[in-house]
């Protein structure tokens, strides 16, 4: 006999618990009501919840501090807020504090049937799935610690804003948020916001109606409708028009759309998760992105580690790509050999994991045996593993990610580690001398402009996000 789900109902007013405890009733729910936090926390403290709603407001302080508990105390146990009608800052707040969802009153008790089932969906993968599978290879504490970030926000409707270099795996991340999630059995929609024409993209995400323009022959369901019960991706979603912004932007808050064409609004229920590989922090200061917009998408901001950040994952991440290649060519998969892991290691990847599996490809289709060398990588602008080590003199757009060079600032011969040359000695200092060369341009670059961050970003040819990272891990001031 399946045990039955059982739900704790914060509120301070009688009518409203009432109402919960009858519409959570009927979908077979057994309730617990509590009309302050201090019986809430009492209450949490003896049995364990498969769900609990909570008012904002309470008499003995705010809901938030309990989403926070429960987030800390209880992480399996999903809780949801219900707030005021239009307070958008509350409902944000509440998801960044680590609620699942958000209701708003007067309750909509449709709305809030979804929402329940969703968060019992969501347990129930919990349990048959327990350590969450994913694609995301690797043991880098990077990718253990976005991994475990992932855990986390899979189990919210917060909308996530994934950021990273191009070819890091943003789909992927946002896929994996997906399958973790309490949607995983709805559609998963990806759309590529910069390739879409801009006279068609209220159509292709809205919808229109037959007639509604010429070539409208049918009625068409847009992407948001095409999404419901899911998640909609909006990849490189910097590229959208502003027009279009404030477009979407209502779509989102209102959670309805109105096809082209139609009278009446459409209710939908998708969850958005966005990503790009620009700064959009730069693009809103510049008037380029629209701030409510950025603050809507942006509830929960995920950074995906390039891949030259990942040290040590490149053996693993080759081999899984060797052999879904070799599967995929039906043939055996053949090995790195010790050279060509080396000359992996210190190559940069401009392009990361998506350049990665276009140069194993391609080594793949080359290599004549079936064991791939360094010279069958072809790398671009890189030694092979067995040549002589690389010159003294590294310009700093390789480290930077282009933009310029900058020759070195002369200091003291004891202090410098640039007056090292590296094949001087089998242990050279080569890490710190490759640091004092971006330190020594991004110093320069700042002055040049005055200290503004924004230029001199976009003056070394790096996003603004990087370059935070570099004065971070420099030590810049």
């Amino acid at each position: 006999m399946t045990e039955q789900r059982s739900a704790l109902i914060v509120d301070d007013e009688h009518d409203i618990r009432e109402l919960l405890v009858v519409t959570l009733g009927r979908m077979g729910l057994r309730t617990d009501t509590a009309p302050n936090l201090a019986v809430a926390r009492e209450m949490l403290s003896t049995v364990a919840y498969d769900l609990c709603l909570t008012d904002m407001r309470l008499p003995d302080g705010s809901g938030l501090d309990l989403v926070s508990e429960i987030a800390t105390r209880f992480p399996t146990t999903p809780v949801a807020v219900i707030t005021a009608y239009g307070n958008v800052e509350a409902a944000v707040e509440a998801l960044k504090s680590g609620a699942f969802d958000f209701v708003t009153k007067p309750v909509d008790l449709t709305v809030l049937r979804g929402l329940v089932r969703q968060a019992l969906d969501l347990n129930t993968r919990r349990q048959a799935n327990p350590e969450g599978s994913t694609l995301l290879l690797g043991e880098s504490p990077a990718m253990v610690g976005l991994r475990d970030t992932i855990a986390k926000v899979a189990r919210s409707q917060a909308p996530v804003h994934i950021s990273g270099e191009s070819g890091t795996g943003k789909e992927l991340v946002a896929r994996t948020i997906h399958a973790q999630g309490s949607r995983a059995a709805g559609p998963f929609i990806p759309v590529n916001c910069g390739a879409i024409p801009s006279e068609l993209m209220e159509s292709e995400f809205f919808g229109h109606k037959k007639g509604s323009f010429t070539g409208a022959h049918t009625d068409k369901p847009g992407l948001f409708q095409v999404a419901d019960g899911g998640t909609l991706f909006l990849d490189e979603v910097a590229e959208l028009p502003l027009a279009m912004q404030v477009k979407l932007l209502r779509a989102i808050q209102e959670k309805t759309v109105r096809p082209v064409g139609a009278n009446t609004e459409v209710p939908v229920d998708v969850r958005i998760l966005s990503a790009t590989h620009k700064d959009l922090d730069v693009l809103v200061a510049d008037g380029k992105f629209r701030h409510d917009l950025f603050y809507r998408i942006n509830v929960i901001e995920l950074d995906v580690p390039p891949l030259r950040e990942r040290a040590g994952d490149l053996p693993l991440l080759s081999e899984a790509i060797l052999k879904r290649l070799a599967y995929a060519m039906k043939r055996r998969a053949p090995s790195l050999a010790p050279d060509a892991v080396a000359a992996l290691e210190i190559y940069p990847f401009p392009g990361n994991v998506r350049e990665l599996e276009n140069i194993l490809e391609r080594a793949l289709a080359m290599a004549d045996s079936e064991i791939i060398a360094a010279r069958d990588l072809r790398l671009p602008n890189v030694p092979h593993a067995s040549a002589a080590p690389p010159p003294a003199a590294v310009p700093s757009q390789t480290m930077l990610g282009g933009g310029m060079s900058t020759p070195p600032m002369q200091t003291s011969p004891a202090e410098d580690p640039r007056t090292i040359n590296p094949r001087d000695t089998s242990t050279s200092a080569l890490p710190s001398y490759i640091e004092e060369i971006e330190r020594n341009a991004i110093q320069q670059a700042l002055q040049e402009h005055r200290y503004n961050k924004t230029k001199t970003a976009a003056a070394l040819g790096i996003t603004f996000r990087a370059l935070r990272y570099k004065l971070k891990k420099l030590g810049i001031e």
